[in-house]
């Protein structure tokens, strides 16, 4: 058997530290998805924190490119690490420095796991709300390409800080997401633009995908939580000093310090 609390704790240990490891020893190595979901689940367990939400990584093509996996990946949002809009999120020694714009959405029903898929319209009937996001990345491996993504799922599939905002006040379900427009600014002045159709082609499609994700390796997700769905834009390349916003159009927009 594998030790995946031991896998937990080499984890939580260097993300405390911002140090890496090449990868995780032998033993505590998961080898499928499914055991990458079970060390998941440790370092959650032995973090001390509660889990506020969840987010997907790699809803797209370029995203996928980039940490070098076949699909999206999904991982639990920290309690402890989740900040307000306008806070600071510390880089220290982050090795991925980017910051991303991603739709997120509330769960006022709980989603169990059981055998049938959900459909797109059971996932949104068991959300009540959608937030503005802006995550910043970041891993526990010194090399997060080759790891592969039992070892990047288990890593809370690259989880840091995540800058969440309210409820948007806005129509947010009468709007075509996909084509909903999304621009990253950086100290003032424009960076990158992106839309919706960015994440598995529009947020709602990958809503609908982590639900399914999560009833079939991580017992489902409550009501309360949220999951974030993935960037919209390319990742803006950030340093200490920088000032993040992402205006989101007819919804708003959010910011963060990077110190």
């Amino acid at each position: 058997m594998r030790d995946f609390a031991g896998a937990a704790d080499l984890l939580l240990r260097n993300w405390a530290a911002t140090a890496r490891i090449a990868e995780l020893p032998e033993g505590m190595r998961p080898l499928s998805r499914a055991e990458g979901y079970d060390a998941a689940a440790q370092v959650a367990l032995r973090s001390g924190s509660d889990v506020a939400g969840w987010k997907i990584a790699a809803t797209s093509e370029a995203g996928q490119k980039h940490i070098n996996v076949e699909g999206p990946i999904i991982g639990r949002i920290l309690k402890s690490r989740l900040l307000e809009p306008g806070a600071a999120v510390p880089l220290g020694d982050n090795i991925m420095r980017v910051a991303e714009a991603e739709f997120a959405f509330g769960f006022t029903k709980d989603l169990p796991a059981r055998a049938e898929p959900y459909s797109q319209e059971e996932a949104l009937d068991a959300v009540g709300s959608m937030h503005l996001s802006i995550e910043v990345p970041d891993s526990r491996y010194a090399d997060f390409t080759k790891v592969g993504a039992a070892q990047l799922i288990a890593d809370t599939a690259c989880a840091s800080w995540l800058v969440l905002g309210p409820a948007v006040d806005a129509p947010w379900r009468e709007t075509d997401l996909s084509g909903h427009a999304v621009k990253g600014f950086k100290n003032g002045t424009f960076v990158t633009e992106g839309t919706g159709k960015a994440v598995l082609g529009d947020p709602r499609k990958a809503l609908t995908w982590f639900v399914n994700e999560a009833s079939a390796y991580c017992g489902g997700v409550k009501a309360g939580q949220f999951v974030t769905t993935g960037t919209c834009i390319v990742p803006m390349a950030i340093a200490a000093g920088d000032a993040v916003t992402v205006d989101y159009g007819a919804f708003g927009s959010i910011s963060c310090r990077i110190v």
